[in-house]
């Protein structure tokens, strides 16, 4: 571990400034009482260690759940679905000694229906909030721009050369055939899944493509380099810039334009979009679905990459504003597969075949986070502190454990008009 790593376990201090919710420490002992039994009555259905500030150790074997501080419980009480992570951006929580992040957070998520007892979750509907900031064009730029315009050079530190920010496609006889290292293997994977979904698009010589989110550039380069006219449109002024640097160093052609896709005009025999639905919202997905119908051309195909949930989880959450919303993904919404066939279909579109392949999206993650956590000195140095970096880090072993326990998916859809 670097010593810029141990000092983020050990102590953070907060910008009150930069992170006002985090600097804000609530004090509701009441609710901070309550907080530590529901804590209480959770962990003990859970096969970890919980090792509370001032007591005894605890035994080895099992993942470690670490208290550092009691304002954890106050966090908790104030507000679950926010508290939780933001205690932990503050320091007031952290993996064991020995216990991988990750390994931890899935043993939450293998039973998170189950945690809260079936009385305080007959509240959600009272205490959820709708998810805020809506994807109206205004909005959807706003959002976009709160994540993938942070900087080209902090994704450059955990991304592999493709510079793909979306789950990587293995094979079983990947670990067999190793590149020289996982950096280089990722970046194999990654241009796999992106063959992948261009076949299923049907790409080739000639194809009018169009790209909704253009992301760093690569899939617009592998378009490219089968001979397709390729069109792709971003949201984010930062990924425009890079990923018409990276065309060009390819030595393609590919037009890449700052557009909103409720925007784009023309007609295309072939549309792609990967993991860009998740940020649509769900009062928007008939509008995507229907402009993706207006271009596609006469026997045109759509090959969509998606994370999904299960419909139950999306009926249950699709009103619930958390942690991810606001600090990683706002006015982001997961849909259900059921949900893409459902709105599709209005739309007159089908769907004509299904990938899944969420254990590679919790493979890819972890990966991810391996690169992130070995370049915190970088990560620092590019100016975020280190609550973003405990954020980060979160958000990552967050995203591997909902893929690990099966409470997230990804797949690749082809989609036809009928």
């Amino acid at each position: 571990m670097s010593t810029s790593q141990a000092a983020d376990r050990v102590t953070t201090t907060v910008d009150s400034t930069r992170w006002p919710r985090v600097a804000r420490t609530p004090h509701h002992p009441v609710r901070a009482a309550l907080a530590r039994q529901v804590f209480n009555h959770a962990t003990r259905q859970l096969a970890i260690s919980v090792q509370l500030p001032g007591g005894l150790p605890v035994r080895a074997g099992k993942p470690v759940f670490e208290v550092v501080s009691d304002r954890f419980f106050d966090r908790l009480g104030k507000d679950l679905k926010l508290g939780f992570g933001e205690s932990y951006m503050a320091g007031e929580w952290r993996a064991g000694e020995g216990t991988d992040l990750a390994d931890l957070l899935t043993v939450f998520a293998r039973q998170l229906t189950e945690l809260v007892p079936r009385g305080l979750q007959r509240l959600r509907r009272v205490v959820d909030q709708p998810i805020a900031r809506l994807n109206d064009r205004a909005g959807a730029r706003s959002n976009i721009a709160h994540h993938y315009d942070l900087s080209n050079e902090l994704f450059a530190t955990f991304l592999d050369p493709t510079m793909t920010y979306s789950a990587a496609l293995f094979d079983s006889a990947d670990d067999h055939h190793r590149a020289p290292s996982d950096h280089e293997l990722l970046a194999m994977v990654q241009r796999r899944k992106i063959d992948n979904i261009l076949d299923l698009a049907g790409v080739t010589a000639g194809t009018r493509m169009l790209e909704i989110g253009t992301g760093w550039g690569q899939l617009a380069i592998q378009a490219a380099q089968r001979g397709a006219e390729v069109h792709s449109i971003t949201l984010s002024a930062e990924q425009r810039d890079l990923a018409r640097k990276r065309i060009s160093e390819a030595g393609v052609h590919a037009d890449v334009e700052l557009c909103d896709y409720r925007d784009v005009q023309g007609q295309y025999d072939a549309i792609v979009s990967v993991e860009m639905i998740e940020a649509v919202g769900e009062e928007y997905w008939p509008t995507y679905f229907a402009t993706v119908n207006r271009l596609l051309a006469p026997g045109g195909r759509f090959g969509l990459q998606s994370i999904i949930m299960s419909h139950e989880r999306l009926l249950a959450t699709r009103n619930s504003q958390g942690w991810i919303h606001e600090y990683i993904f706002p006015g982001g919404l997961i849909p259900s597969g059921e949900a893409i066939r459902t709105v599709a279909a209005s739309a007159g579109l089908e769907i004509a075949s299904q990938r899944d392949f969420g254990p590679d999206y919790a493979r890819t993650l972890r990966l991810w986070r391996e690169r992130f956590t070995a370049n915190t000195p970088t990560v620092a140095e590019l100016g975020f502190d280190a609550v973003f970096r405990r954020m980060w880090e979160f958000y990552l072993a967050y995203s591997e454990a909902g893929f690990r326990s099966g409470y997230l998916n990804v797949a690749q859809f082809a989609l036809t008009r009928r």
